[in-house]
């Protein structure tokens, strides 16, 4: 069971995050906060696998909200109303596992809760090209302390799609293993803490 702790301050909103979430026979929400200072103190207490965060939120928003959980044992997705917004931007560099729209529908929150507790990362496609070629363009590429070989640029491109590591390994005909073992590789390469920012490394150099 996917234990989730879930924060946005609009009522309706909530309950509406929350029953979706609840209807599935593998995900709990096990917490509800209206802000994100709440949503801290549930975190740490409630020690969830999965934390599902509204961008802007009183008191403490989403973006400090996720800074303040990195490092620890649950993973953040962000969730949103806007389809490009550089406070999204600000919660991914501040370590969030993925984000979605808010209208992004019930399947595609069930499959981006999963992903997040499974270790990947879900983008919500209708957003990832533009955000992250948006604002990649303005930050100085990373070199990579090694070259990527050629299945290793293969698997980059399919994680700046916004695919999870089941698909990329039925996307390129490899194990679930070796997708594992090629991203771990371009993640130390690059120095980077996540696959969303090996996504937005990918549009920096315009591989996608």
């Amino acid at each position: 069971m996917i234990r989730v702790v879930l924060a946005d301050d609009q009522p309706v909103v909530r309950e509406g995050l929350r029953m979706l979430l609840d209807a599935q026979p593998d995900i709990e929400v096990v917490g509800v906060a209206a802000d994100g200072q709440e949503a801290v103190r549930l975190a740490r207490a409630l020690r969830p696998d999965v934390g599902l965060f509204d961008i802007r939120m009183p008191v403490l928003d989403g973006i400090e909200a996720t800074r303040l959980l990195a490092g620890e044992p649950v993973a953040i997705v962000v969730i949103t109303t806007f389809d490009l917004d550089e406070y999204v931007y600000a919660a991914l560099k501040a370590g969030a596992r993925g984000f979605l729209l808010k209208d992004a529908g019930p399947a595609l929150l069930a499959d981006a809760v999963r992903a997040a507790a499974g270790g990947d990362a879900l983008i919500d496609p209708s957003v990832t090209v533009r955000l992250l070629s948006v604002f990649a363009s303005a930050r100085a590429a990373v070199v990579p302390s090694e070259p990527l070989t050629a299945r290793e640029e293969d698997v980059l491109r399919a994680v700046a799609r916004g695919r999870t590591n089941t698909e990329i390994a039925a996307e390129l005909f490899i194990s679930l293993g070796t997708v594992k073992a090629h991203l771990a590789s371009i993640m130390l390469k690059l120095g980077a803490r996540n696959r969303v920012e090996v996504a937005m490394w990918a549009y920096e150099t315009r591989r996608v």
